[in-house]
């Protein structure tokens, strides 16, 4: 059973603990909890780059030599390598109108309340960069998980080596699970050096607005800004479960022939070399989730299955027709992130 490892990087909650009582990101953890689980579990570091945060990553060891007596010692070293990761800026701007805004009497309230449409975009959009953006096409922007794990060839990609395929070969029809294992010299979240963690919101108060003709009016006006990225220090504390087809095609999920997950989640923990080194967590989507249920429940072969009668119950009490809800597998908890696409391509 895995167990999580102590460690010096921080949630957002517990930045939150440190705020003074007027600061806001403690309603933004909040926020952040209910829908995006992977930005709850993400540990977090300051960087040591204005822009990011640079790590020195071992890349060779030493060859010890097996000598005779009278003869001598090879001389040899480890090699290290650089590796930069770069944070993105998310920003919005909140914009409400002043004569709107105190019709209710409670400005303050009723302001809160349509600017948490806001919050909640930034964090959906947050948890969908950190796992699809790419940096190498889109600079203003982190590197996230899928363009790191994007390959199956362990020829030209190391991280190939972490990838379980699921072998599902409807092209735009895929999904993944991800596997990751937390912790400050593994896997983390980063902002920037002599930044703040978190989505940090700014009350600008009033001030004068435009309208579509460039007409003036007064308006009280919010400020967001989310400095984030992504830094894998370890990149085998992550696999990806890949090319899990969601189609009803033969061999996808909703098939009578589905890929078996307990199977592939299995095959993913045994690439983490240190389960209690870390923090780890299984992520999917809803669809994923409910299938994987299905599958532990009974066999992989029930995604078919709609008489709910012939479902057996895993449950002492034999329940029969209900279907029971996991929340870990071996006790690695399993986590909706509702970001994570069906319509992925094919990962080759």
């Amino acid at each position: 059973m895995a167990t999580a490892n102590t460690t010096t990087a921080y949630t957002l909650a517990d930045f939150a603990k440190n705020l003074a009582p007027d600061g806001s990101i403690a309603d933004v953890a909040e926020l952040l909890s209910q829908r995006n689980e992977i930005l709850e579990d993400m540990l977090w570091i300051e960087g040591n780059l204005p822009t990011g945060h640079r790590d020195s990553v071992r890349t060779s060891l030493p060859t010890p030599t097996w000598r005779r007596m009278n003869q001598g010692v090879d001389p040899t070293k480890t090699t290290e390598t650089q590796v930069t990761d770069t944070c993105g800026m998310s920003e919005a701007i909140a914009i409400i109108d002043k004569a709107l805004a105190d019709l209710n009497g409670n400005s303050a309230r009723w302001r809160m309340s349509q600017n948490k449409g806001f919050l909640e975009g930034m964090a959906q959009d947050m948890a969908a960069q950190l796992l699809y953006a790419n940096s190498a096409l889109n600079p203003e922007k982190p590197m996230g998980f899928a363009p790191r794990f994007a390959s199956l060839s362990t020829g030209t990609s190391q991280t190939a080596n972490n990838i379980v395929n699921a072998a599902g070969s409807t092209s735009s029809q895929q999904s993944s699970i991800w596997l990751v294992g937390w912790g400050d010299d593994k896997v983390r979240g980063i902002f920037p050096k002599g930044s703040k963690a978190g989505l940090q919101d700014t009350d600008e108060g009033e001030e004068w607005a435009f309208d579509a003709n460039n007409k003036r009016y007064k308006a009280y006006i919010t400020h967001y800004v989310w400095k984030a990225g992504l830094s894998v220090k370890d990149w085998r504390y992550i696999v990806r479960i890949a090319n899990i087809d969601t189609s009803a095609n033969a061999g996808g999920l909703r098939s009578s022939t589905p890929p078996d997950l307990v199977d592939l989640v299995d095959q993913a923990i045994a690439k983490i070399p240190n389960l209690g080194a870390c923090r780890p967590a299984l992520y999917m989507n809803r669809s994923v989730k409910r299938q994987f249920n299905k599958q532990r429940n009974r066999g992989a072969q029930v995604s078919g299955t709609v008489n709910l009668t012939t479902i057996r119950d895993t449950s002492t009490d034999d329940q029969r027709g209900v279907i029971k809800r996991f929340d870990n597998y071996d006790g690695i908890p399993l986590r909706i992130v509702d970001q994570i696409l069906n319509t992925e391509s094919v990962v080759s």
